[in-house]
């Protein structure tokens, strides 16, 4: 009997390197993520110590316009912040749709193989019947042979 051979192996492999490059921008897109929250996280570091100056040096008094300089710098460290968290989400929903691309992918892929899997059993079905069928030929051909020589 000829050997197996999946019709569909072409396409299980595209599926398989279709999976890969997911796999990798999906990693790069966490990558994306973990930096960006690294830089929110830095930024409001940096807030909370000039915040925290601020307050030191009120209590020990100021001028008016140091405390507007105070000011000033903290609001623009407030956009900043909120902006880096913009950018954060962004980074997060893109991280969450090529997630949900390499879900899809690993779908596919299970799904072919599962086929793969079922036309391999039904295959070595076929094997192992037309074995049986040949070894019931050849026992037959045996005991006729054997009746026709006595």
């Amino acid at each position: 009997m000829k050997k197996f051979r999946f019709s569909m192996e072409t396409v299980l492999h595209y599926r398989e390197q279709l999976l890969e490059a997911l796999q990798i921008e999906h990693a790069a897109a966490i990558a994306k993520v973990r930096e960006q929250e690294a830089v929110v996280r830095a930024l409001q570091h940096r807030f909370d110590e000039v915040n925290q100056e601020y307050r030191r040096r009120k209590l020990e008094g100021m001028s008016i316009a140091d405390a507007a300089g105070y000011d000033l710098s903290l609001r623009v460290q407030e956009q900043e912040i909120q902006k880096a968290l913009r950018v954060l989400a962004e980074y997060r929903k893109a991280e969450e749709a090529k997630r949900n691309e390499v879900i899809a992918a690993k779908t596919d892929k299970a799904t072919i193989e599962k086929l793969k899997e079922k036309k391999l059993k039904l295959y070595q079905k076929d094997v192992q019947k037309s074995e049986e069928q040949f070894i019931d030929e050849f026992v037959s051909t045996a005991r006729v042979m054997a009746g026709t020589r006595q």
